[in-house]
This record gives C-alpha cells, sequence and structure tokens, in this order.
C-alpha cells in the first residue's frame, strides 16, 4: 500500500493505492485561504500539516491500514514557506503561487535586464508566480529574517519540502520543484550561485536538492519517504507518460500542457516554460510546459457571470445540440492569455455574434476556446521538443466527451482519457512505489490505464479553417493589449 499525499492550493487529498495501482482509501479536507490586501495570497503552513496529518490518517483507516508501505508527496508549485529548523514552527504564513506582491519587483528585474540570464539558467520567467521574488520578499520585510538565515536558524522550501521535513526531520526538495523557484540551474541540477546573489538568498537556507524517486527520509514509524514532485510534473507521471513525444494536458480551472522531452533540456520558445518532469538516480528527465490560464474557468463564468448553464456538465449536451458554434469564436482572455502569448493585458473577446446566435453556440464557442487554446500552446512546442504523438488527458473538463473528441479534431492527433480521474495523486504514489522498489518504470507502464480514446474526424481543411478563425479573434483579443 502506497500513501499518496496531494497537498493542493485550497485543500488536501490523500488516497492510498494497493499493489495493482487500485484506490483503496481516500480523504480530503480543506484549510483557510488568507487574502491580507488586494493580490495577496497566503496559506498557514502549520495548518496544512495538521490537515495533511489528519487526512492522511483519514485515508488509511479507509484503506484498512496502520501503516503504508512508503509515502508519495505531490504539492502546490512555487508556494514559499519559511520556519525555525531547530523548532520546526514557521516564521510567517506562506506566499502562494498566486500572490502578486512582487510584481513590480518583476518588472525591475525586466528593466535590469537579467531576463536572459534567468531564461538561460532556469527555463523560466520572470514572473511573481515563481518562488524566488517571494523569498526575496521574505528576507526584506520580516524584522531579523535575513540574519536568521545567514545564521541557519532560518530555512525557506516548497511545500513538499515542508511536509518532508515535518514527515521525517530530513531538509530536501525534490528537482521539480527546484527548477520552479528561479534559482535552479536546471541544466547543471544545482542551486545556481550567480542567482542566489541576485536575489540575496543564502544557500544555506535552502533546501538540499534530491531525485524525485527514491527514499529520502523516514516518518518516526519508519515509513519511507521515497517520492516526490510537483502537482504537474506528478500528473505528467501518473499519465504514464515516460517516453518523449507522450504529453498530457490537465483540465481544471486553467490547463497545464506537458510534453515530455527526454534527457536534454529543450530550448523554450517564447511564452512557453522548460522544466524538469522528474529525477531519478543521476538522470533527469525535462518538459516543456504551457499554462494556459482560463478554461474550466470560462465555464464557469457563463454559469456564475452569465446564468446561461446551472452546471458545468450540461454543457456537453447543449454543445451537442447544434452543427456548429454559428461562427462565434469566444477567446477566454479573462484574465490575460497565458501560453504561448503570455500577454496579462489581453482581454477577453467574443466575436462572429449575429440575430441568430443562441445559448448553445456560446456554450459551444467556450467549449471550443478551450480546444484551441490547448491547440496553440502545444503548436508552439514543434521544434523545440518532439513530436506529441497523443495527448492525455485528465481533470475535469476531461470527463466531457464532446470536448475531448473536439479536442483531438483540432490537434490531429488522439486524445486519451486516464480511467483514474485523480492522476496526480496516482502520479506521487507511482514515484513513490518505483522509489520503494514496489514497481519498475515498466510496471507504472502497464498499470496506466486509459477510459475513452478520441480519434481525430476532422478533415484537414476543416481544420485549418477552425484555426485560422480562431487566430484572427485571438489578434482582435491582443490587440485590446495595445490601446
Amino acid at each position: 500500500m502506497i500513501l499518496s499525499i496531494d497537498q493542493g492550493t485550497t485543500g488536501t487529498t490523500c488516497l492510498v493505492f494497493d499493489d495493482d495501482g487500485a484506490l483503496a482509501g481516500r480523504a480530503y479536507r480543506e484549510f483557510t485561504q488568507h487574502f491580507p490586501q488586494p493580490g495577496w495570497v497566503e496559506h498557514d503552513a502549520a495548518e496544512i500539516w495538521t490537515v495533511t496529518e489528519a487526512v492522511a490518517r483519514e485515508a488509511l483507516d479507509g484503506a484498512g491500514i496502520d501503516s503504508p508501505t512508503a509515502i508519495g508527496i505531490t504539492n502546490q508549485r512555487e508556494t514559499v514557506c519559511v520556519w525555525d529548523p531547530s523548532t520546526g514552527e514557521p516564521l510567517h504564513r506562506a506566499l502562494v503561487w498566486q500572490d502578486r506582491r512582487t510584481a513590480d519587483r518583476c518588472d525591475e528585474l525586466r528593466e535590469q535586464g537579467h531576463e536572459e540570464l534567468l531564461r538561460a539558467r532556469t527555463g523560466l520567467v520572470i514572473d511573481p508566480y515563481f518562488s524566488a521574488t517571494k523569498i526575496e520578499w521574505l528576507l526584506r520585510n520580516v524584522d531579523g529574517l535575513a540574519e536568521r538565515a545567514r545564521d541557519g536558524r532560518a530555512v525557506f522550501g516548497t511545500v513538499d519540502a515542508w511536509l518532508v521535513f515535518k514527515l521525517t526531520g530530513e531538509l530536501v526538495t525534490d528537482v521539480t520543484n527546484a527548477s520552479r523557484t528561479l534559482l535552479y540551474d536546471i541544466h547543471a541540477g544545482r542551486w545556481d550561485p550567480d542567482l542566489l546573489e541576485l536575489f540575496g538568498v543564502p544557500e544555506r537556507a535552502l533546501p538540499r536538492v534530491v531525485p524525485s524517486i527514491g527514499e529520502v527520509g523516514r516518518t518516526p514509524a519508519g515509513v519511507p519517504v521515497t517520492g516526490i514532485a510537483g502537482d504537474q510534473q506528478a500528473a505528467l507521471y501518473g499519465q504514464g507518460a515516460l517516453d518523449p513525444g507522450q504529453g498530457k494536458n490537465t483540465y481544471g480551472t486553467g490547463s497545464f500542457v506537458l510534453l515530455n522531452t527526454g534527457e536534454e533540456a529543450p530550448d523554450p520558445p517564447k511564452g512557453l516554460l522548460a522544466t524538469v518532469a522528474w529525477g531519478i538516480g543521476e538522470r533527469r528527465v525535462y518538459a516543456l510546459e504551457a499554462s494556459i490560464f482560463v478554461t474550466g474557468a470560462a465555464v464557469q463564468w457563463l454559469r456564475d457571470g452569465l446564468g446561461l448553464i446551472e452546471t458545468a456538465a450540461e454543457t456537453e449536451q447543449i454543445a451537442a445540440s447544434v452543427d456548429s458554434s454559428g461562427g462565434v469564436v469566444f477567446v477566454p482572455a479573462l484574465t490575460g492569455l497565458g501560453s504561448p502569448y503570455w500577454d496579462p493585458y489581453a482581454r477577453g473577446t467574443i466575436v462572429g455574434i449575429t440575430r441568430g446566435t443562441t445559448r448553445a453556440h456560446l456554450v459551444r464557442a467556450t467549449l471550443e476556446s478551450i480546444a484551441l487554446q490547448t491547440a496553440d500552446a502545444i503548436d508552439a512546442m514543434e521544434g523545440a521538443g518532439p513530436p506529441l504523438r497523443e495527448l492525455r488527458a485528465d481533470g475535469g473538463a476531461s470527463q466531457n466527451g464532446w470536448l475531448m473528441q473536439f479536442q483531438a479534431d483540432v490537434l490531429g492527433v488522439p486524445v486519451v482519457v486516464a480511467e483514474t480521474a485523480e492522476t496526480t495523486a496516482l502520479g506521487a504514489a507511482f514515484l513513490a512505489g518505483v522509489g520503494a522498489g514496489q514497481w519498475t518504470q515498466g510496471r507504472v507502464r502497464e498499470l496506466w490505464r486509459e477510459r475513452a480514446r478520441f480519434e481525430p474526424a476532422m478533415s484537414a481543411d476543416e481544420r485549418a479553417e477552425r484555426r485560422a478563425q480562431w487566430s484572427r479573434a485571438v489578434e482582435r483579443a491582443l490587440r485590446w493589449a495595445e490601446g
């Protein structure tokens, strides 16, 4: 039995998987979100640990066991915790990946010409999303913290590091989470001294970087922690996408597309990120990543903002009730556009409305926008990584059969929906199982199972026409940013 801890942005889920990768126990609990100022988002790390302990025990009880064989951890990425390593007490609330308080500092770094260096070393872009400016803010704004960090009396880590510390007393982070900090050289495989100096972060205040697969410590009861990865990387592993050219999209409030590029770090095109997918021994596997800001959130807007639907589930039947979107194209840039455009100033645009436009046309155009944004991101990956052979889908919207078929049509490759919906947690279990010697990576490929497969049925001409129509609408959304 493997205990998988899936520590997310609004709550913690713990699942227990048996030797065949089947779900044996599950529990979930939310924790408090703190918003001290507009644009600021914080979590109480102590509460995260308390909730995680309780949910893990509930999941183990549900599986009918007292102790698992091993523990795997997957977590919200980029969120920064800070604590006293001698007492284990947090020294400030965690700054969450959504927190935007360092936006002005990021503008300053770009103006100073640091973007090229950061991009070359880390594969990332300068954005408050990532951890480095959060750590820098804490060092500059929490009384006495800079001195404590220099003296070894304060340490920083992403949520995986915090949970491992509380479970085992070890101060480590895995290579996938390190690669999301803007402090880690993904090519050299180390905390980068130039970047540490740029942000004023003492290396002694950071965890030791370890592979994603392998034992990093044991609980007081002797249970080893043998797998760690950030949530999107864990989902890629949970999808069994272990070979170059395999990719996944997690369809949530936004969407994250990851493409396995093998053991050579890719040179990411504009608007995309290069990241470490996982590490095993001395080997690092890399991925291209696209972040799409608004996908499921667009459906939520139809429901909560416009009142056009009562539930997200009904969009499948509504979209299928019309032959087309009637020429309507919706670009859901409700919070800007993510990959591959990465323009925070773009705004939502609906074009092609006529007197004959109905609710069904708008609903269908919304679902189409989810697939078309994904296709844009995957197109941008071409040339920087191996060609996508099939797209493996997970997340809530992967249950929408109409959307999955349209996704296959506009991509021109099969879309495969996993049997296990919670592939992020399954990925953490797979990592831990391999790290504990319970499974091999070959066995992981066997344990992954598909629930449904969607083959492309759209003609090449129609696909090109749809994509061209979408591109014209995106240009209008981007022009909004130009005034």
